[in-house]
Order: structure tokens, then C-alpha cells, then sequence
């Protein structure tokens, strides 16, 4: 992300009878990282019936990630992989700090 980039979230959305099934979330100061990741998030969950991304342009700080549902409200269904992508990073950063603290330790006792 470029110093100047500003981050932000927009939502265009298609409803079916009183719910809004199909969504386009724009996403500034973003870039692949989070779109395919939100993606992936997005497609493990049964209620989707198709998730993507796109970057506009490459210079542009922006993602556009679509999610279309087989019914369920399309926020909840964002939301929800917002919330379990996080929950997998907070996994990731404990393996990898437990790994780091194992290897020093390793490294500790061979230096003595």
C-alpha cells in the first residue's frame, strides 16, 4: 500500500425478495492479498454459490470482491469470512511465533 492510500469499504448489492443475495464490496487501500484470500474464505462457505475478486487496474489500490448467495443475506455471509479469515491469521501468527521462539531456543542451547 502506497503512503497516500486511503482504505475503505463500499457495497452494491442485488436483493432477492427482502434480502440482498448478491453483493459487490470495493475495497481502497487494498490489493490481491486480501482479494484472494476473501475469496478463498468466501467459497468455503455453503451458502455461496459464487465468490471472486478483481483489481481494476494495477495502479489503482483497490479490490472488488463479489459474492452471490444461495439465499442467505449476502453482508452476513462477508462478514463471516472477514471474521474467519482473521481467526486463520491469529492461528498463523501463534504457529509461527511458537516456531520462532522453538528455533531460538534450539539456536540458544547449541551456542552454549
Amino acid at each position: 500500500r502506497g503512503a497516500g492510500g486511503r482504505r475503505g469499504l463500499r457495497e452494491q448489492g442485488t436483493m432477492s425478495g427482502d434480502v440482498v443475495t448478491q453483493a459487490t464490496y470495493s475495497l481502497a487501500g487494498e490489493d490481491h492479498t486480501l482479494g484472494n484470500s476473501l475469496r478463498f474464505m468466501l467459497n468455503k462457505n455453503p451458502h455461496v454459490s459464487f465468490a471472486g475478486y478483481s483489481v481494476p487496474h494495477p495502479a489503482d489500490e483497490l479490490v472488488n470482491v463479489r459474492v452471490q448467495t444461495t439465499g442467505a443475506p449476502a453482508q452476513e455471509v462477508f462478514r463471516s469470512a472477514l471474521t474467519d479469515l482473521i481467526a486463520v491469521c491469529g492461528v498463523l501468527k501463534d504457529s509461527f511465533n511458537a516456531a520462532v521462539a522453538e528455533y531460538e531456543k534450539g539456536t540458544a542451547m547449541e551456542e552454549d
